[in-house]
């Protein structure tokens, strides 16, 4: 059976759902959404309570991203009439003279491009300010106060939800099978239906490789397994969100890891970046938690957050699809401008929202006012052989 639609969203996640959103919000006559799990996955890298969402970056290019991030989840809240983003403030922190102080340098500096205030912070500050840490003396600190955390699984369901009223049509558990690109419209092999549109966004997440040939792409995507873990603390309200908030550690012997309050969950979350380079293929990908990494991530705490060790409650797992440069990519196909893609790069759920209304705006209007130039597909960093992937510092 063949159906038609004005445009067709392949994934249900943070970046589909939202894509979905502001298509509805934007008028979108009709428009279908296909997911090969349940909507509100639980499987994908939308499938946890919360997200780092903070003004703090390492690049200008994001900086200049941000306040209209902020934005677009507010105006998600307003239609909603309920909250997705808990503002707890956001701490950076490094030894001087490691490459984490370099990190935190170019937090600050991209920070005093954009005007977006923050506090330098000493190591006897942190410590009065938050006494649950315990390090060295020659810690530097970086503290903004409008970073906190994005509840991920409520975005999506909130997304989805205000999309379903606008009349936006959802197909959950379908897997889409091929997609054929044509001058002008597309078709989505999905089940045992064949969807055609006038527009395309594909919004898959880490299995974007497996549509790359149907799509007349050859990205140089890397996939990462990667695992948070909520250790159950023993005096829970030290760790309240109005007590602690979000914090990334830079530049570790074991890698960069992040944090949370407690949130979702009776438990503190904690992971880490690129945990051992766990590099994988996508029928790879395993949704069972790395004991040994949850003993690295207690090794952690017990170093610098003794007062959070505990029990773990629980792990969970996720896959990023890293660009050699891990920024995202956020364009229309170069002989097909009537279909979009995303890649996020393992660190876009923060802005999910704004991206769908990007994604939106270039199915509908063929162009943006945001600044997403420096995500586009042609440049080096996806067509230069002999670049070399730099990973690290976006979280």
């Amino acid at each position: 059976m063949r159906e038609r639609y004005s445009h067709i969203v392949i994934g249900a996640g943070a970046i589909g759902s939202a894509a979905a959103y502001w298509l509805g919000r934007a008028g979108a006559e009709r428009v279908l959404v296909i997911e090969q799990f349940d909507l509100v996955p639980t499987l994908g890298s939308s499938g946890d309570h919360s997200r780092i969402i903070r003004h703090a970056y390492g690049s200008t290019i994001y900086t200049e991203l941000t306040p209209a991030m902020f934005d677009a989840w507010t105006a998600v809240e307003e239609h909603a009439g309920m909250p997705v983003v808990l503002r707890t403030g956001g701490l950076d922190l490094a030894r001087a003279g490691t490459p984490g102080q370099a990190v935190i340098e170019s937090y600050r500096a991209a920070l005093d491009a954009r005007g977006l205030p923050y506090e330098t912070l000493t190591v006897d500050t942190i410590r009065d300010r938050y006494p649950q840490w315990r390090l060295d003396d020659d810690v530097i600190g970086t503290y903004q106060e409008h970073g906190g955390l994005l509840d991920i699984r409520r975005a999506v369901s909130v997304m989805t939800s205000l999309a379903m009223s606008l009349g936006v049509e959802f197909r959950p558990r379908t897997r889409v099978t091929g997609v054929v690109l044509r001058p002008g419209s597309v078709a989505v092999a999905a089940g045992d239906d064949v969807f055609e549109a006038e527009h395309l966004v594909v919004a898959a997440g880490s299995w974007l490789p497996e549509l790359q040939r149907d799509l007349g792409l050859d990205l140089p995507i890397t996939l990462s397994q990667e695992q948070v873990s909520y250790i159950a603390p023993r005096e829970l309200r030290h760790y309240a969100p109005e007590r602690f908030p979000i914090w990334l550690y830079h530049a570790e012997e074991a890698g960069d890891f992040y944090g949370f309050p407690v949130y979702g969950e009776a438990a503190i979350k904690i992971g880490r970046d690129l945990p051992g380079g766990r590099f994988i293929r996508s029928e790879d990908r395993v949704f069972e938690a790395s004991p040994a990494e949850e003993q690295v991530l207690l090794g952690f705490l017990r170093r610098h957050l003794p007062g959070a060790v505990g029990p773990v409650l629980a792990s969970r797992t996720c896959v990023y699809d890293l660009t050699p440069d891990r920024d995202f990519i956020v364009d229309t196909l170069p002989d097909h401008p009537h279909v979009a893609v995303f890649t996020g790069a393992g660190h876009a759920g923060k802005f999910a929202s704004l991206m769908g209304s990007v994604l939106a705006d270039l199915v509908t209007n063929g162009s943006t006012a945001h600044a997403v130039e420096p995500f586009r597909l042609d440049r080096p960093a996806l067509t230069d052989p002999d670049y070399v992937p730099v990973w690290a510092g976006r979280d």
